[in-house]
C-alpha cells in the first residue's frame, strides 16, 4: 500500500454501503495519479491500483472522496458519501481498452474482500461506475472479469443456470430494472449498463429473452446479505 494523499475530499454525509470500481481512462498510471491529486482536477478516488498490482491510497475511507458524480443506486444519489471508490489503471474505451493484468485483478480481490466484510456491504452494492452513471459512463467496461469476484462471493454473478424468460413487455423490464437499483431515466441506456455487467458478449440495448430471464433470477430471493 502506497500512501499518495489527494486533497480532494470532504465530509461524508451517509455510512459506507457500497464499493464502486472504475478504470482511470487515462493513458498511463502517472497521468491518473496526478489527475486524482490534483486540486485543479477535482476529483479523486479511496484507492488506485496499477496495473503491476500496487495500490495507491489516496483518500482516507472516512472521508468522501471525489469519484461518482452524479449517479444513482438502489436509492441512494449521493453514491460519494455512501461508497468506497476504486480506479484501476486502464486506458480505457478512448485510449486503447484492453483486458485488465491479472496482477490487477489479484490486488483487488483482497481488497474488496477486506471492505466489504468490514462495512457489511452486500454483494448487489459493489458495481462498476456504469451501473450508478450509465448514461454518462461505460467503466470498468465489458471486459472487466466480474466473475473473478462472483465467484469469490464478492459481487454478484451474472446467472447463466435455470434461466426462465418472463416475457415482459420493454417498459416492464425497465421497470424491474429499477427496482433491480438502475437509474432508468433513459432506458436504453440503463439496458446497456445492465447488458455492459451481466450480458458483455453482445450490448446492444436490446430486450430479449436473455436479458429479462437474467434480470428476473437476478431479483429472484436471496439470503439476507447477498444483495
Amino acid at each position: 500500500m502506497i500512501d499518495l494523499p489527494s486533497p480532494n475530499h470532504d465530509e461524508r454525509a451517509l455510512p459506507v454501503s457500497m464499493i464502486v470500481l472504475h478504470y482511470t481512462g487515462m493513458p498511463d498510471c502517472q497521468g491518473a495519479l496526478d489527475r486524482l491529486t490534483s486540486p485543479e482536477a477535482k476529483v479523486s478516488s479511496h484507492y488506485c491500483i496499477d496495473e503491476d498490482g500496487s495500490v495507491y491510497r489516496l483518500v482516507d475511507e472516512e472521508r468522501r472522496a471525489w469519484h461518482a458524480g452524479k449517479s444513482y443506486w438502489r436509492g441512494v444519489r449521493d453514491i460519494n458519501s455512501a461508497s468506497i471508490g476504486i480506479e484501476i489503471v486502464n486506458p480505457g474505451h478512448e485510449f486503447g481498452y484492453r483486458p485488465f493484468a491479472d496482477e490487477q485483478i489479484a490486488a483487488l480481490i483482497p481488497l474488496v474482500a477486506e471492505l466489504k466484510d468490514r462495512y457489511g456491504i452486500g454483494r448487489g452494492n459493489v458495481v462498476g461506475h456504469s451501473d450508478i452513471a450509465p448514461v454518462r459512463k461505460d467503466d470498468p467496461g465489458e471486459l472487466f472479469p466480474w466473475e473473478a469476484l462472483a465467484k469469490r462471493r464478492l459481487a454478484l454473478p451474472s446467472p447463466t443456470r435455470n434461466l426462465i424468460d418472463p416475457y415482459w413487455s420493454d417498459a416492464a423490464f425497465h421497470l424491474a430494472l429499477e427496482r433491480f437499483g438502475y437509474d432508468v431515466t433513459d432506458p436504453w441506456k440503463a439496458t446497456v449498463a445492465f447488458q455492459r455487467r451481466f450480458r458483455p458478449d453482445r450490448i446492444d440495448g436490446i430486450v430479449d429473452g436473455e436479458c429479462r430471464a437474467k434480470l428476473l433470477a437476478l431479483l429472484l430471493p436471496r439470503p439476507m446479505g447477498e444483495m
